[in-house]
């Protein structure tokens, strides 16, 4: 029965939206308190203990919150302090908790109030293998927002900052570089989360996706921050070195994240505002290209407005975070994707991105392929080269990027003439499209056709799709 008393105190419980205002202005007269949980049940992370280090230093420094420990014994691993600390008369104490590489099943003696705790108004914090917690916990994870899948090498990245009004990247400009392992995730949903670091290609193969690294989401009246960054030493602390005084990351790297973090549990402990509800990624043209007449061709969402080629080939094309993209399956095919609506005379903007040795086609009325294709080494142009008309007409010069870099492209169409705009290089001007260029859905060149994505070939993905109908 005190139990019982205990969650029916808690959830009752609710201060005025004035004195919420007065804790957050006065953050530091009133420092809030913060249950930091390395227990472990699986791997433990060599970094912990540098973990638990930063996160005591950040909150002194601040001001802003103390922490205690949960720490499950020396090796992570002994359940009774788990089970003390973290049980609903101790978690009372506490205006949220972090997770910094915690791993396992830990021995939270009720998950299901764990959960509602949070859910109640309280923040949680989580960093890198947090997300390796509960597999078998479904309510946990949906809470998190995402669920570890895997990781390949460690390797440098740069990280998309998606969100660069929130108090967690603020201080970030477009990109964050850091060299770090970087996790890969299952039963994570774009849609329910407010992403903040993303990837758009994989972090070690290169081929085009959503590989979402950081993100926060609201969970109830609670808030939720994870960063899947945090394996190394040198990402937490700028002075640490290895046993021969290396680092892999230069100290503005850790000083980077450790104000991420700080940024996070500000926003989760609601004393900074910022977005936390999933954002809307409807593709939507410009003000200034809708008044010159352009309209969506892909919507961002799903694949409304487009449909496989062959019904039976494999549905290689997904929405992915606003990306159209193609994933080929190892050792097989994709399937080309074709527009329901077709077109005579327009103009079409567009941009891709390839990884290494890819090769793809962008069709015009599903007959004039614009080769897109890996060549950003070459020096001469031809007939098959990024940005020709395939076998048919070469560009007039070399103007792609290298592979894994978003490239754009400006076609015009007029009866059978031609003009292509490669990456702000004009590479066709009125060339005669004197037959199909192959691979052609039809023969019919006097008559309207749609777009067509080639999908048989390899990894691409495309974005900003959106086509201005000439007379």
């Amino acid at each position: 029965m005190k139990t019982s008393l205990f969650r029916h105190r808690l959830f009752r419980l609710a201060l005025p939206a004035t004195a919420a205002l007065a804790l957050s202005a006065n953050a530091a007269d009133t420092p809030k308190k913060l249950l930091v949980v390395t227990a472990t049940k699986g791997f433990r992370h060599s970094s912990i203990p540098v973990a638990e280090k930063v996160l005591a230093q950040l909150g002194a420094d601040s001001k802003v919150f103390t922490v205690d420990y949960v720490r499950g014994g020396p090796d992570g691993k002994e359940d009774a302090e788990v089970r003390e600390k973290m049980s609903p008369e101790n978690l009372a104490k506490y205006d949220g908790v972090i997770f910094a590489n915690t791993t396992g099943d830990l021995a939270i003696p009720d998950r299901e109030f764990f959960l509602n705790w949070i859910r109640s108004g309280k923040a949680f914090i989580g960093m890198h293998a947090c997300s390796d917690t509960y597999h078998g916990y479904p309510p946990f994870i949906e809470m998190l927002g995402g669920e570890f899948l895997t990781h390949h090498e460690q390797v440098k990245v740069d990280c998309i900052n998606e969100s660069p009004g929130h108090p967690a990247n603020a201080h970030f400009g477009g990109t964050f570089t850091v060299f770090d392992e970087i996790y890969l995730f299952k039963n994570f949903k774009r849609e329910k989360v407010h992403g903040l670091l993303t990837l758009d290609k994989h972090p070690n193969k290169g081929f085009p996706g959503d590989f979402p690294v950081s993100w926060c989401k609201e969970y109830g009246k609670g808030r939720v921050f994870y960063t899947s960054l945090g394996h190394r030493e040198d990402v937490w602390d700028a002075e640490w070195k290895d046993g021969r005084g290396h680092r892999a990351n230069p100290p503005e790297v850790a000083r980077a994240y450790q104000q991420h973090l700080l940024g996070g549990i500000e926003w989760a402990l609601g004393l900074k505002p910022g977005d936390g509800k999933p954002r809307d990624l409807t593709y939507k043209v410009s003000a200034q290209e809708a008044a010159q007449g352009f309209k969506p061709l892909f919507n961002g969402v799903d694949l409304t407005g487009w449909h496989l080629r062959n019904p039976g080939g494999t549905p290689s094309w997904s929405a992915q975070n606003g990306m159209l993209v193609n994933t080929v399956p190892e050792g097989g095919h994709g399937t080309d994707l074709v527009s329901d609506e077709k077109f005579w005379n327009f103009t079409v903007r567009y941009e891709y991105l390839v990884p290494k040795g890819a090769n793809s086609g962008f069709y015009l009325r599903g007959r004039y392929e614009i080769q897109i294709l890996d060549d950003g080494d070459a020096k001469q142009p031809s007939n098959t080269s990024n940005g020709s008309f395939y076998s048919l007409v070469a560009p007039s010069q070399m103007a792609s990027r290298p592979a894994g870099q978003w490239q754009s492209v400006e076609a015009t169409l007029v009866g059978n003439k031609a003009t292509v705009i490669l990456n702000g290089v004009k590479i066709m001007d009125n060339v005669t499209l004197e037959r199909p260029t192959g691979g052609q859905l039809d023969n019919r060149v006097n008559e309207p056709g749609p777009f067509l994505l080639q999908g048989d070939h390899g990894a691409v993905a495309f974005r900003n799709l959106r086509v201005k109908v000439l007379p």
